[in-house]
């Protein structure tokens, strides 16, 4: 196990913040893929949207539309952060194409806004609901983030010391976070934000049973 935290750890400083070039090996669902980066195998989720799950309507076409985008394709990667499932968020691009908002313009992804202030995502969403693209085409199709709430079980494994591995590692995430600011679950908008709290600014509050895993109420039903 010491030497499995050891290793995440070394795989976070070498991705951190930075924008490096990689293979896609694997396209897991429309908002998740592995690459290849100097011989490691790197979970990537991207940032700023959320697609379907695979057992939900659309989930299939949503994958397929990322494979037919970018898979066992070289790739550029912006990382931004590591989240409490060990993967890095970041945005893929390939020839210029910005792929995170080209599956939100598909129809293929609901933008997912909690943490950055680009508007561009949503304005592509509003084209998609109005040309009916996609997902868009049902009469009232059910976001992911509901959808993973009546069915916990397809939840990724959060490991808190994977998070605890990660803590000294993670970039200045994307959305407004200084510490002092915040002390309690309340006041957290995601399970990300409070992860950041406790692992970067040592908000113990935020995990009173001290499981390492903050606002259980948010991480539960985290979106994945």
């Amino acid at each position: 196990m010491r030497m499995l935290i050891a290793l995440l750890c070394c795989l976070a400083l070498s991705v951190q913040a930075e924008t490096f070039s990689a293979q896609v090996i694997m396209v897991m669902d429309g908002d998740t893929v592995m690459v290849l980066h100097d011989g490691q195998k790197i979970k990537i989720r991207l940032a700023n949207i959320d697609a379907p799950e695979k057992a939900q309507t659309f989930g299939q076409q949503a994958r397929d539309s990322l494979q037919e985008m970018i898979g066992k394709k070289q790739v550029q990667i912006d990382s931004q952060a590591i989240d409490q499932y060990g993967r890095v968020v970041g945005t893929i691009s390939l020839d210029g194409r910005n792929i995170n908002q080209q599956q939100v313009q598909r129809g293929m992804a609901w933008e997912y806004s909690h943490f950055h202030s680009d508007k561009t995502y949503l304005a592509l969403q509003s084209d998609a609901q109005q040309a009916r693209r996609g997902l868009w085409s049902q009469a009232n199709p059910q976001p992911p983030w509901a959808w993973r709430k009546q069915h916990p079980s397809t939840q990724p494994a959060s490991n808190a010391r994977q998070i605890q591995a990660f803590s000294t590692a993670t970039p200045q995430p994307v959305y407004d976070a200084a510490c002092g600011k915040k002390l309690l679950c309340a006041e957290m908008s995601s399970c990300d934000e409070a992860v950041f709290y406790l692992t970067h600014c040592g908000v113990k509050s935020l995990d009173g049973n001290n499981n390492g895993v903050p606002c259980e109420s948010l991480c539960n039903g985290a979106k994945k």
